[in-house]
Formats: C-alpha cells, structure tokens, sequence
C-alpha cells in the first residue's frame, strides 16, 4: 500500500467535513464526487446550487453524500455577518461591509469552519494563493504559538534509502519568500508536526543552510542558527538540529565528517529550507531528477484546517488533498 492509500484509509476511518468554496468549478466538483464516493469525507460546495445541480448533471455525476451550499439564500448569513464584524472591527470593518464579505465563497467557507459547520476547508483552483489565505487569515487565523503560515510538500522517493523509509516533509516550499528567524522557527516547527500528524514516526528535523556547523560565516547563516535556538527553547522535545547541508543532513558518511555528534544529521526526515527560493527549487529538483511524487503544498500553522489547491490542479490532485485535509482535522 502506497502512502498516499494509506492516507485515504486513514481518512475513511474518521470522516471529516471538507467545504470546498468553488463548487462551481468542474475539477472541484468532480474531486468532490469520488471523494465522497470512496468514502474520504463529506464534501460540502458552496455556490449557485442551481448551476451546481445543473452542471453536475450535465457531467453525469451523482451528488450523493455531497452537500451542496446555496449562499445566497443560507439561513447562516446574518450570523455570520455579525460574527464576521465583531472579529474584525478592530481593523474597521463595518456592519455593511462585513454583510457584503461573508457572501465571498472563501469567507463563507472559513466562517463554517469557525462555527463547527465543517472541519477543513479546500480551495484554490479558481482562487489564487493570496485569496486563499487572505480569508483564512481573517477568520481562523493561525494556532496558539505560531504566527506563521508555511507550506509543507510529502516528498515520496521511489528508494527507501533516505528520510523516513523514502518519505520527507519540506518546507516551507510555497509561502514565505524570506523568512525571518523568528518565522523560520515557526516553520520548523509547523514542519515537525505535519510529519508526526500525517506520516506518524518521530520527527528529525534538519535546518538547512550553504554552511555546516559553522563551516561558513554570513547573515543567512546566522539567521538559521538564531532560529534553532528559538526552537530549541520553544520546543525542547523535537529532535532538530542546524545549521546543516543537505549531504550532512542525510548521508550519514558525510554527517559523521561534517557534524560528528549530531542526533540529527545523517537521518533527517524533515528539511527546513532557509528561504523559500530554495525550497521551491529543492522539493522541484526532487520531483523532476529523482522521480519523486510532491504531496502539498499542505498549509501548516493555520488554527483550523485550510488547505490551498494549484490553480492548475488536476481532479485526483483534489481528491487527494481532499483526504490531507480530513487527516489534518482533529
């Protein structure tokens, strides 16, 4: 069984309510129809139910055990619009302009989640990044203890030689352009928690740098190794460990000559990249070179579930994420 099948019977055993605010869009409503008929989770759509219905129809899909939300005509609406300003009036928000807000599919979407209508949430393709988590932000927000949002990839490599039997967390490969110290360690430690949530195992955090142990003197250097302490602090229980290269960080020969003593090089199972530059190109150069699959990105530090698909998603990339983030939910 692949990890992502193992990942899908996880996500039968506890079915989770997952909102997916552009139900009008075909991939999504697709995903949401073979999500629900292999038993992932319950989708719920927002959007037109009318055209949702109509277009359903004219696909040939059965909307058994998907819920499909009207917005326009939802009973929730004044409540919502209500909550939406209390939470947000320190920042201006007005009466008019809230009622006018939680119509937006996203906004709607994150509000269930508030009000434990629904467990998770999807979007992302006919919404950019920004908008995704722009509306999460402004709702959910992030969880107690971190202040950043990263994305995370499962990195799966067709060799079991390296991480966890083959299997990596990297991040943040999707967010945070440069990341300060400070986010750096909330990253680490979002990282750390997706790989013990998704993949179970402990987690051996590598953060990743052009230098090792000191091997090279520079402000991004520094930057790294002021995020470890601030870690470590945080954090004592994880096992993490930096600033390291890549081939200290999981070659064991080299670790034993670059960072001789360390718990953490030689067997990483998770890269905290220093910069998102470099965890773009690295999680890409792994996929394309070395023929492994990317899972994600997965959004990590958000208080309540709240994933974001590629706007050039395919329709399996939405049932997959689908089942992600019923196993993010508690």
């Amino acid at each position: 069984m692949s990890l992502l099948d193992t990942f899908k019977e996880k996500a039968k055993a506890n079915k989770k309510k997952i909102v997916l605010p552009e139900g009008n869009e075909l991939r999504t409503l697709k995903g949401a129809v073979i999500a629900a008929q292999e038993g992932l989770a319950e989708p719920i759509l927002l959007g037109d139910k009318a055209e949702i219905i109509a277009l359903a129809e004219k696909e040939g899909l059965l909307l058994d055990g998907v819920t499909v939300v009207d917005i326009a005509g939802s009973e929730h609406l004044d409540d919502f619009a209500e909550f939406f300003y209390e939470l947000r009036k320190h920042k201006g928000m007005t009466p008019e302009k809230a009622a006018q807000t939680v119509r937006n599919p996203l906004y709607f979407g994150n509000l269930m989640l508030m009000k434990g209508m629904a467990d998770g949430l999807l979007a992302g393709a006919d919404n950019t990044t920004g908008d995704v988590l722009r509306a999460a932000l402004h709702t959910v927000k992030t969880k107690k203890g971190i202040n950043t949002v990263s994305g995370a990839f499962v990195m799966i490599l067709p060799e079991d030689t390296y991480g966890d039997n083959g299997v990596f967390i990297f991040g943040d490969c999707a967010v945070n352009p440069d990341p300060t110290a400070e986010q750096l360690a909330d990253i680490t430690i979002s990282c750390a928690e997706t790989k013990q949530s998704l993949i179970g195992g402990d987690s051996t955090v590598a953060m990743l740098s052009f230098s090792t142990k000191g091997s090279a003197a520079h402000p991004n250097v520094d930057k790294v190794t002021q995020a470890l302490a601030m870690v470590k602090e945080r954090r004592p229980d994880l096992m993490v460990d930096g600033e390291l290269q890549l081939d200290a960080a999981v070659v064991q020969s080299v670790a034993d000559k670059k960072a001789p003593g360390s718990e953490v090089a030689g067997k990483a199972n998770v890269l905290v990249f220093p910069d998102l530059q470099s965890g773009n190109i690295g999680y890409k150069l792994v996929q394309r070179f070395a023929n492994a699959s990317a899972i994600g990105p997965i959004l990590q530090g958000m208080a309540k579930p709240v994933n974001d698909l590629s706007r050039g998603c395919s329709v399996q990339d939405v049932v997959d994420m689908i089942a992600i983030t019923a196993l993010q939910c508690e």
